[in-house]
């Protein structure tokens, strides 16, 4: 049996963070779209779709990663990531277009909080869950780097063409399904004697029927919302932050390009913007997170919905 190595472990999450959120065509598909002709009207139809589809699959995306692992959820939304490019590249018309982005929204659910809870179960696996609040902060870390990173690549998205950028993306989708894939499933069991990992124990966690951990996951979900207030005011400061920046951002993504800035200087305009808004949620969330709530900790499920802010 091969032991299990929670340092390789995290090495690879951290590997995945990097590769997950550096996509140039991902963090410019705006001006993309609009470079191809797509009117304001059309990219904010395509922006609704993205943030319906994602409202709809939130909850149930955190259902599948407690239900069926976590390991499996993730694999799984890099793979419909690499659909989602795939679709984009052969796009000729908005409803192609609108196909392609469902599957960005729901791969970024899939994605939403199934890391940050693999790493949890697996560093309480190992007896080091203390060392928790270290990934996360790096994690974080790594988040702000690549998806600055890129998003100051915007340019070199533009000047490469939209079928050129996202088969860029798409390559990055590749690596992340295979370093998913050479992750170990980690099934937490209040018996410190039995070993869960997937290799060494198959039928861990699978003693119960799918449609009571289904039950049993909503139920706690749910509580978990009734009871802690202060991730409900979260939820709703980050959706009005991330709400107004994203239509300023957009906006602003759309219609420079068209007014005759240099391409190199898009990026620098994004980056920007988006460091006001870290800044002001950040704060935000910093002010909120100095209040105790009871019932911290409780409801994977709906931990995926307090995004990019808190870990549970």
């Amino acid at each position: 049996m091969r032991k299990f190595n929670i340092k390789a472990q995290i090495h690879k999450l951290y590997t995945l963070t990097t590769v997950g959120y550096f996509r140039i065509a991902g963090a410019s598909w705006v001006a993309l779209l609009a470079l191809r002709g797509f009117s304001m009207l059309e990219i904010g139809m395509l922006e609704s779709i993205f943030h319906i589809v994602s409202s709809s699959f939130e909850i149930p995306s955190g259902v599948v990663a407690d239900v069926f692992g976590r390991k499996k959820t993730m694999v799984l939304a890099s793979l419909v990531s690499f659909v989602s490019g795939l679709f984009m590249i052969l796009s000729n018309n908005f409803w192609s277009v609108a196909f392609a982005i469902g599957f960005s929204a729901l791969s970024y659910n899939l994605e939403s909080g199934t890391r940050e809870a693999l790493a949890y179960d697996s560093l309480k696996f190992a007896g080091n869950e203390e060392k928790y609040n270290k990934f996360a902060s790096t994690e974080m870390m790594l988040y702000r780097i690549t998806s600055s990173t890129a998003t100051l690549c915007a340019g070199f998205a533009l000047w490469l063409g939209y079928r050129k950028a996202y088969a860029f993306d798409i390559l990055f989708s590749l690596i992340a399904i295979g370093i998913a894939c050479s992750l170990r499933e980690v099934y937490v069991s209040n018996d410190e004697n039995t070993d869960n990992t997937e290799n060494n124990n198959p039928n861990a966690n699978k003693d119960t029927k799918i449609g009571n951990r289904l039950k049993n996951v909503i139920t706690e979900s749910w509580r978990f919302m009734i009871t802690n207030k202060k991730a409900r005011s979260i939820m709703v400061i980050n959706a009005l932050i991330g709400a107004v920046s994203t239509l300023v951002l957009f906006f602003l993504q759309a219609k420079l390009p068209l007014a005759g800035l240099n391409d190199a200087l898009l990026g620098l305009g994004q980056l920007a913007l988006l460091g006001q808004v870290i800044l002001v949620g950040s704060n935000m969330i910093y002010l909120l997170e100095q209040v105790d709530e009871p019932g911290a900790g409780q409801g994977n499920g709906i931990c995926q919905m307090i995004q990019g802010q808190t870990f549970c």
